[in-house]
């Protein structure tokens, strides 16, 4: 008897379950009808702010794989078809046609939820504006690039100063529009800590981005045609033509969470190790509507990002497939960029650490990606932080040009392993001229780190 497996959300996770599950079993053995209201699927949602800053000339560039490619897989992919509730106990998806609101149920034996993550839009007058956007979904940047070019656009605001935030100041910056950044923050990127935080800010200001902070939004103003006209804060008020979101995302756990499946203090569903829902049988979850084990802290956390939903599809396809695969954990690594300078971290900040009932250790550097002496070498800030007494890595951030982001692969390889801070001094990395000093930046902050986990562990032996 042929099994169903039906998929809610056709991006990263959702398709990439599909697609795993029908390599391993053929349409005679296992039909699968995927889900999806958008008009999009399997796309790159990371890769928006680059488009609409103009470095991806086209979206259909952020296409992997089309609605038609994978329905020539035997996948029954819906566009225009959005799941509106979910009947464990008949195991039925009720789905909704977005053109003309046709709605049907449509059963199963296996079911994938990967409905993703919405942008955050705070309960505010005018947040629903016409020229407010969140950049979540193709369609949103596609909004986005409607609003820049019916022209008369000369003011941006960007709320919020996260990744999509900075990344989308860029992408202001880049059409000639002046860009002013609200972060009701300390600093902008929140998830690095205030010192290099500073170092963001500083470099935007540098680009001519306007950043406020410690500015909580009140109001999104409007004119007479109702299209936003300025962002009013606590502080004042900041003219706009156009408003980008960047408040984060939150899991989209809407049908989960009224089907009554478990989620977590983030809202995201709680799976296993296999990703399967918790206390479930046959009910899997993947991407970013799930919580996931951060395994420096040992604690559940959200992280939407598209390398871990790739890898959860992968991974429930594989266990629906027959096969056996899971997933352990993060350790929390993400890099970005607003236009040359670059951020990145992996691990606990320094808030997250004492969250976790750390004591700990900081080591700040400053150093160049290249040999001082070689052409086109360029500063970068790299900090560690490691816990006292064992030296254990705790975590590391870097804000710097010419490469320097991605050596915090260097820390997650080390955070994953479980390194101490002295054991990182040791690693052999590559090195020549054009591409390292040859003490790596990392490496002199791991030296130093493990010197002051020294120091702190004969302090406390003397007392």
């Amino acid at each position: 008897m042929t099994e169903r497996l039906v998929v809610i959300g056709g991006d990263a996770a959702g398709m990439s379950a599909a697609s795993q599950a029908r390599r391993r079993r053929g349409p005679e053995d296992l039909e699968i009808i995927a889900f999806e209201r958008g008009h999009h699927t399997s796309y790159s949602a990371c890769g928006i702010p680059y488009w609409i800053a103009g470095d991806v000339g086209d979206p259909d560039a952020l296409v992997a794989r089309t609605a038609q490619e994978h329905r020539a897989r035997g996948i029954d992919l819906r566009l225009g078809t959005e799941a509106v509730g979910i009947d464990l106990g008949r195991r039925r998806v009720r789905t909704r046609m977005t053109d003309d609101g046709h709605e049907a149920w449509t059963d199963f034996d296996q079911l994938v939820i990967a409905t993703g993550a919405v942008p955050v839009r705070p309960p505010i007058p005018g947040i629903d504006a016409d020229g407010v956007h969140g950049v979540q979904t193709l369609d949103d940047g596609e909004a986005v690039m409607r609003t820049l070019d019916a022209g008369g656009v000369r003011d941006a605001v960007v709320v919020g100063g996260g990744y999509i935030g900075v990344e989308m100041a860029e992408a202001m910056l880049r059409h000639g529009l002046r860009v002013t950044l609200l972060e009701r923050g300390e600093q902008p990127m929140a998830t690095l800590d205030p010192d290099m935080g500073r170092l963001v800010r500083e470099a935007m200001e540098g680009m001519g981005i306007r950043v406020e902070t410690g500015s909580a939004v009140r109001e999104v103003l409007t004119g007479d045609d109702k299209r936003v006209r300025a962002v009013a804060t606590d502080k004042g008020e900041y003219p706009a033509d156009i408003v980008v979101l960047g408040l984060g995302v939150r899991p989209e756990t809407t049908l989960a969470r009224e089907a009554g499946l478990p989620l977590g203090v983030y809202g995201g569903l709680l799976t296993d190790r296999s990703m399967r829902v918790r206390g479930t049988d046959g009910i899997w979850a993947g991407g970013d509507c799930v919580e996931v084990l951060n395994l420096v802290s040992g604690a559940m956390q959200h992280i939407a990002l598209g390398t871990h939903a790739n890898k959860h599809g992968r991974i429930i396809g594989t266990n629906i497939g027959g096969g056996y695969a899971t997933f352990p954990g993060v350790v929390g690594t993400a890099v970005s960029k607003v236009c040359d300078v670059e951020i990145a971290r992996s691990g606990l900040k320094e808030s997250q650490a004492r969250a976790a009932g750390l004591r700990y250790v900081t080591a700040v550097i400053e150093s160049t990606g290249r040999a001082g002496y070689f052409p086109g070498a360029a500063p970068m800030t790299v900090k560690i932080i490691a816990e006292q007494v064992t030296g254990r890595l705790l975590g590391l951030q870097i804000v710097g040009r010419d490469g320097a982001a991605k050596r915090v692969d260097i820390g997650a390889v080390a955070l994953t392993a479980g390194m101490t801070a002295e054991q990182m001094t040791g690693l052999d990395l590559g090195y020549a001229p054009p591409f390292s000093p040859v003490w790596d930046p990392v490496l002199v902050a791991a030296r130093k780190a493990a010197d002051k986990v020294s120091a702190a562990t004969a302090a406390a032996a003397a007392r």
